[in-house]
Parts: structure tokens; C-alpha cells; sequence
């Protein structure tokens, strides 16, 4: 019997698992994939937003900047990267520049600090590669670039260290109402829970419809983007918007945590919640939409694209709390742009919930910290040799394209829900994110995930399921 079953292991319940873990409650996450972050977390703009653009008596705009501020000191705690680069929209019409006004005071009103409405001359001393048609921008300092997936597994490292207990592949097929609470039937067990926090992302409607007759509807939103090497990671340095016109929202060009260029997303909605495919009309869009923004589009140093869903629903906003004719089943659901950057605090109103419901104490040897993995790439040279002189493992380059080192992948595998296949070494330790995209790397990551997890070579998989990479041997041993 748990107090309190999460269903879905993306930012939103992340961090709701990490809040949770603060107070004396037997806390489980289930999960449908193989690990941490596979859903919408591992695919979206990585942007800490700052607040301006979400209706005041909206949870968005409730949320959102409250949130951003949490950021500096969750950062340190968990220890994953966040930068405060800022943020700009552009505006290429001086008719217009009454929006960007229009975006500041709402902004004001969302509690976002410090907004400031450029002048062209300003907006180009800032940022030289924009376009030259820019005739304005807003500014808003607290924006910010995070990477979600390092911050999603950190938030799972520290709840898991605090006490929380996750099942991997167990993909949610019913829910019970029982007389202590809820039977959660998974493809693999039964789960008993007082209380239930559905965070399912884009399927956070099936889980909602199997227990209540207030049926939810998401509509999944597919979003393209490009990523470009990091020989053009500096190219802006910013987060830039477009502010929306009549032809459209735009998308946006930004640096990344890691030093890569990323533009996109469009929006498109689909029908196939599993759709990750790229298209080419929908890359040549955010491409030519991106060029209105800056002199030139790098697009030879393009090294990889990718496709995210987006939990969209008719009202536009977040769906957080308890489902009226099913007690104890909290749901937190829509939760597309700024989710990953209301995180923190949609962990709190739901923990807010959580406490009302069953009283629990805080815990009195609740450890905020988690350390990450040791990154290679980032170190002097002093600290480099005084590593390796600790663990050889680490003087053994893997991934030449981002300097990942053998103990890094170690670390990945052995640390608290470490990882077991190809995708889960990239996302910890960007071993296959570089130029080459793991055309020199993968092979070597595949045998040490083999040896190290005791399982043959055409068992290891690039995200789990049936993503083998290899089927059998092409000539016998000699």
C-alpha cells in the first residue's frame, strides 16, 4: 500500500516526486518506458521562460514566474546546468511595438522583473546577428535555458535517495476505485494507492477517462526542431521570440545549455500520440520562419533534428487538482509550454493537495542535494588528471565529439536508476549528442553497457522496447 502513486516520469512529476519526498509518505512512480524523461521532457525548447506571455488569471501566468525564480538555487541543489541568458521578442513593425508593450505590463502584472522595451540600436548592440529588420524587441532578463532531462533525472535521483520507489515499463492499463483508495493495473503488477497524481503527459487523458466521468481530451501538438553543431553555438546569445503577427507565432532561436544552436518549434496538431517523425515541410518551415530573426541561418552546421508532442487541450491552460467524483485522483494534465518552467511550482500546489488530503509531517532528514556526474569535458586540466589519478576509467575518452569519458558512462550506469541503454548514456552524459551523433561512440557505449549490465550485446537497446541495435553476429568466433 502506497499514500501516493505518480503516474509519468517527465519534468511535471519529477518534481512532484522530489516535493513529495520532503514529508513522511510511501511515494512510488510508474512508468510506461524504460527510464526518466522519455516523453515530452526529453523533446522541447529547453527554455526557463520568463513569465510575460501567459494570461494573468491563468495557472500559466500564476505559475510561471514564480517558478523561474526557484530556478538559481534548484540548479545548485541538484546540480544540473541552468544559465539566466535572457530573453528577447522581436518585433519588426513599429505598428507593433504597442504589443510588445501589451506583453510588458502583462509580464508586470505575472510578477516577471526588470522587462525593458529596446530600441533597434539597443536590441542590435546586444545581439549583432539579428536581422535588420528588427525595429524593436521587449527584454526580459530572468529568461533562461536549462537542459530538461538532466533536470527531470536529478529531481528522480534525489527523490529516489529520499525515498521514493519507481517502476520502470509498467505501463498503466486500468484503475479501481477501492474502499482504501485506488488499484493501479499496470501490464506488470497491481499497485495500491491512497492517492493517485496522473502526470502522463499526452496520455494524461486516458488516465483521467479511466476513472472519471469528466473526460479529458489532449490533443497532441508535434513541434519540429533543428540542432546545430556548436562551432555556431554562439552565434546569438539570447533566447529569441518573434513576437506573434498575423501570418503566425514564429519560433524561436536560442543557445543551449550545452553550447548548440537549437530553432524551432512549429505546431502542428496530430492525431498518433506515439508520432515522433520529422518532415521535411515542417523543417523547411521552421528554418525559413527562424531566418526572419537573423542575418544568416547557419543551416551547414545542422547536425541533428527532432520532433516533440505537446499535451495541448481546449482550454489553454494547465489541468492541476483533485478530480471532483474521484477523491484522492489529482490530475495534472495539459501541461505544454511553460510547464518545464512552472515545474517547481506545479510541485508545489500539488504537494499543497497531497498534505491537505492525508496530514503527512514533514521529514526531518530530507537531503536536498544530489551530485551529478563528474563532467570531463568542463574540468581544468589539474582537476582532469586529479580524476583520473582516483579513477583510471577516466582518462579513457569515449565520445571524442564531447569529450565523454569512460567513468562518465559508468557513473550513468551505476548511479541511483541508472542507465540501461544507448539514449539513457546520452542524456546523462551527452555521449552521441555531437557532431558525429555517435557514429565513432556508439559501438564502445554499446559494449560497456553490455558488460557492466551483465547482458549479451543484441540485448542492449537505444531506448528500450524492442530498439535493439544489433540482431546476431555476421561470421563465427575464430
Amino acid at each position: 500500500m502506497y499514500d501516493v502513486a505518480i503516474i509519468g516520469a517527465g519534468i511535471s512529476g519529477m518534481s512532484i516526486a522530489r516535493e513529495l519526498s520532503k514529508y513522511d509518505l510511501k511515494v512510488c512512480v510508474l512508468e510506461k518506458e524504460v527510464d526518466i524523461a522519455m516523453g515530452t521532457t526529453k523533446a522541447n525548447s529547453a527554455i526557463v521562460h520568463a513569465g510575460f506571455d501567459a494570461k494573468p488569471d491563468s495557472l500559466k501566468g500564476m505559475l510561471n514566474a514564480a517558478a523561474n525564480r526557484l530556478f538559481d538555487q534548484l540548479s545548485k541543489e541538484l546540480d544540473f546546468h541552468f544559465r539566466r541568458n535572457g530573453s528577447l521578442v522581436l518585433c519588426f513593425d513599429k505598428k507593433d511595438i504597442e504589443h510588445l508593450e501589451f506583453l510588458r505590463q502583462q509580464g508586470i502584472q505575472n510578477g516577471v522583473p526588470n522587462l525593458l522595451i529596446l530600441d533597434k540600436a539597443a536590441v542590435k548592440e546586444m545581439e549583432p546577428n539579428l536581422s535588420e529588420d528588427v525595429v524593436a524587441a521587449l527584454y526580459a532578463p530572468t529568461g533562461g535555458i536549462v537542459c530538461p532531462y538532466e533536470m527531470a533525472i536529478g529531481m528522480a535521483e534525489n527523490a529516489y535517495e529520499n525515498g521514493v520507489e519507481f517502476y520502470f515499463e509498467n505501463k498503466v492499463l486500468d484503475i479501481k476505485k477501492s474502499d482504501d483508495g485506488y488499484r493501479i493495473i499496470t501490464d506488470k503488477n497491481t499497485y495500491i494507492s491512497k492517492v493517485v497524481i496522473n502526470a502522463a503527459g499526452v496520455h494524461s487523458d486516458e488516465i483521467n477517462n479511466l476513472v472519471s466521468s469528466n473526460k479529458l481530451n489532449i490533443i497532441p501538438r508535434r513541434g519540429e526542431y533543428c540542432v546545430f553543431d556548436k562551432e555556431v553555438g554562439s552565434y546569438i546569445d539570447k533566447t529569441i521570440f518573434q513576437l506573434p503577427t498575423k501570418l503566425g507565432k514564429g519560433v524561436l532561436v536560442t543557445p543551449t545549455v550545452d553550447g548548440n544552436l537549437l530553432i524551432g518549434p512549429n505546431a502542428v496538431d496530430i492525431d498518433d500520440k506515439d508520432d515522433l517523425s520529422t518532415t521535411k515541410s515542417g523543417l523547411d518551415e521552421i528554418l525559413n520562419k527562424a531566418s526572419l530573426s537573423i542575418k544568416k541561418m547557419p543551416s551547414h552546421a545542422i547536425i541533428a533534428s527532432f520532433t516533440g508532442l505537446r499535451a495541448r487541450t481546449e482550454a489553454d491552460d494547465f489541468i492541476i487538482g483533485e478530480v471532483p467524483d474521484a477523491k484522492g485522483f489529482i490530475n495534472v494534465a495539459g501541461i505544454e509550454s511553460p510547464g518545464l518552467s512552472s515545474a517547481p511550482c506545479i510541485a508545489m500546489m500539488v504537494k499543497d493537495i497531497v498534505v491537505e488530503i492525508l496530514a503527512p509531517q514533514e521529514k526531518a532528514n530530507f537531503n536536498p542535494v544530489r551530485k551529478g556526474i563528474p563532467h570531463f569535458s568542463e574540468m581544468s586540466n589539474e582537476d582532469r588528471q586529479s580524476l583520473i589519478a582516483q579513477n583510471p576509467a577516466y582518462g579513457q575518452i569515449v565520445c571524442r565529439c564531447e569529450t565523454v569519458s569512460e567513468g562518465e558512462i559508468l557513473s550513468a550506469i551505476h548511479r541511483p536508476l541508472g542507465a540501461t541503454t544507448l539514449d539513457g548514456i546520452k542524456r546523462r552524459t551527452r555521449a552521441g549528442s555531437g557532431r558525429c551523433q555517435s557514429g565513432f561512440c556508439m559501438t564502445r557505449v554499446l559494449d560497456i553497457l553490455s558488460s557492466e549490465l551483465e547482458i549479451k550485446r543484441t540485448e542492449v537497446t537505444k531506448f528500450g522496447g524492442e530498439s535493439r541495435l544489433l540482431v546476431g553476429k555476421n561470421k563465427e568466433d575464430v
